[in-house]
């Protein structure tokens, strides 16, 4: 869908976990390290085919309520040994940044996971986006939108069309994640892809 002018640079936003890069492994490893560091069991693949809230909402169906905030800070400080170079980009992730700059654009990462981890996995793959904004969901994703003037945010889940929707962001769902291509529509995204290949020349097209 043509965009009406605006005299605003191009801003566009990406999800990180499943849109710009595959980070199954790296997680399903970290899992695997806090499962056997607090002898409570965790279903690592079960984990990785979910993925997209926050680390709490997941880890709250394996340890008990009490224990979850406590948890999920252990988890992010094992994430960073266990899980960034277990990650790498998902197809056209480079090139998806590449064409937002091409066209003078930002682009911004905005994704529920610790900034500081979403930080250390844009430095080991050599991602550049403009600012990374972290541990920000579904629709809160649309305070860091708002904030940077994203007119377009592209993620995998359906919690990443709300965040967009609630920002008034244009929202270009990719199906790299846990939802089906039917679901993103379903959830009221603008476009869908199959994979942020198609990016690059669908944005060309939305800015003619």
């Amino acid at each position: 869908m043509p965009h009406s002018p605006q005299t605003a640079p191009l801003t566009v936003g990406f999800d990180l976990d499943m849109t710009l890069i595959d980070s199954r492994p790296g997680i399903k490893a970290a899992y695997d390290a806090l499962s056997a560091e607090t002898g409570v069991y965790v279903d690592s693949d079960l984990v990785v085919s979910r993925l997209g809230p926050p680390v709490e909402e997941e880890l709250a169906y394996w340890f008990p309520a009490g224990s979850v905030g406590a948890t999920a800070d252990r988890y992010r400080t094992i994430y960073a040994d266990h899980a960034v170079h277990g990650t790498g980009p998902l197809p056209g992730a480079r090139e998806a940044i590449d064409a937002v700059h091409r066209h003078g654009g930002r682009a911004i990462v905005v994704t529920a996971k610790h900034q500081p981890n979403a930080v250390l996995h844009m430095d080991h793959l050599g991602l550049r986006p403009d600012a990374v904004i972290g541990s920000l969901w579904a629709e809160a994703k649309a305070e860091a939108l708002r904030a940077h003037g994203a007119r377009v945010y592209v993620g995998d889940h359906i919690g990443d069309v709300r965040g967009a929707k609630a920002a008034g962001a244009h929202s270009v769902a990719v199906a790299t994640g846990p939802c089906a291509t039917a679901e993103l529509s379903a959830a009221g995204a603008d476009t869908v892809l199959d994979d942020l290949t198609a990016f690059p020349a669908w944005l060309d097209a939305y800015l003619a």
